[in-house]
C-alpha cells in the first residue's frame, strides 16, 4: 500500500458516507484531507486505544475491522460496536477527558490519525463540517442504542439477523457489500462477545438462520440470500442509520 493509499481510502470512504447525509463542499473535504497526519498499522489482537487512556488523535478506519469493547469484573469482554472502513473509531476521544472502553483490531488494520489540533482547527473553522462530524458520533449512539434494545428485549436469532443487516447496509455505505453479500472477517467467539451470548448459542442460532434459507456465513463473507426474510427476523428498519440526504 503506498504513502497515500490508506489516506485515499480512509477519508474518501467518509466523504462517501457523509456526502449520503448532506452535501460536502470541496473546501470542506479539503480540510479533511489535510488534517490527516499519518497511517498506522495494526495486528489482529493490538489495541487502537486502552481503556482510561487520554488520547491525543482520533483514528478512522483505512482497511480491516475493529471492536470497542469494555471488559467486565469477571474478565468477560462485552463488544460494544463493530467499526469498518471510513469509521472514525474514537471521535468523541477528541471532547472525552479518558476514554471510557478499549478499541481493539479484529483483523490487520490500517488507521489514519487526526490530531486532536487538526480538530480543533475544523470545529472552528468549518462549522458545517463539524456538524458532519458531530453526526458521526451521533450515528454511533444510534446503533448503540439499537444493540442495547436487541440484548434487553429480542432473541439471539433476531438479534443476530439484525446484526447482520445493519453491517450489510453500512458495508454499503462505504463501497465493501456486493449486491448480497459483505465482508465480516470475525470468529463466532468475537460475535458472541457482542451479543452477549457463548459461542455454542451463536453456532445454533447461524444454523437456524441457515436452516431458514436467508443467509449464509462461510470464509468471513456474510452472503444474504433472503433480504425480506433477513430483515422479518431481524425487525429491521434502517431508519435509525439516518441515511437520508439533507441539509444538516
Amino acid at each position: 500500500m503506498g504513502i497515500s493509499e490508506p489516506f485515499d481510502a480512509a477519508i474518501e470512504a467518509l466523504i462517501r458516507r457523509l456526502s449520503l447525509r448532506d452535501h460536502l463542499p470541496e473546501d470542506e473535504r479539503n480540510a479533511l484531507r489535510s488534517a490527516a497526519v499519518r497511517s498506522r498499522n495494526f495486528a489482529a489482537g493490538d489495541d487502537l486505544v486502552v481503556q482510561n487512556s487520554k488520547p491525543s488523535v482520533s483514528m478512522l478506519i483505512a482497511s480491516g475491522m475493529v471492536a470497542r469493547y469494555n471488559i467486565i469484573d469477571d474478565g468477560a469482554r462485552q463488544i460494544t460496536a463493530f467499526h469498518i472502513l471510513g469509521d472514525f473509531v474514537d471521535l468523541h476521544g477528541f471532547l472525552l477527558s479518558r476514554l471510557d472502553h478499549s478499541i481493539s483490531a479484529l483483523t490487520e488494520v490500517t488507521v489514519v490519525e487526526f490530531p486532536h489540533e487538526a480538530l480543533e482547527h475544523i470545529t472552528e473553522q468549518y462549522p458545517h463540517l463539524t456538524r458532519m462530524l458531530w453526526l458521526s458520533t451521533l450515528l454511533d449512539a444510534a446503533i448503540h442504542r439499537q444493540w442495547l434494545v436487541a440484548i434487553g428485549r429480542t432473541s439471539a436469532m433476531s438479534r443476530l439477523a439484525h446484526l447482520f443487516c445493519e453491517q450489510f447496509v453500512r458495508a454499503g455505505l462505504v463501497g465493501l457489500a456486493t449486491q448480497d453479500s459483505f465482508p465480516f472477517p470475525i470468529t463466532q467467539a468475537q460475535l458472541a462477545d457482542a451479543l452477549g451470548i457463548s459461542p455454542v448459542h451463536v453456532n445454533r442460532t447461524l444454523q437456524e438462520l441457515r436452516a431458514r434459507a436467508v443467509l449464509e456465513w462461510h470464509g468471513g463473507i456474510v452472503s444474504i440470500l433472503d433480504w425480506p426474510g433477513v430483515q422479518s427476523i431481524g425487525k429491521f428498519d434502517e431508519a435509525f442509520l439516518d441515511i437520508e440526504h439533507r441539509r444538516r
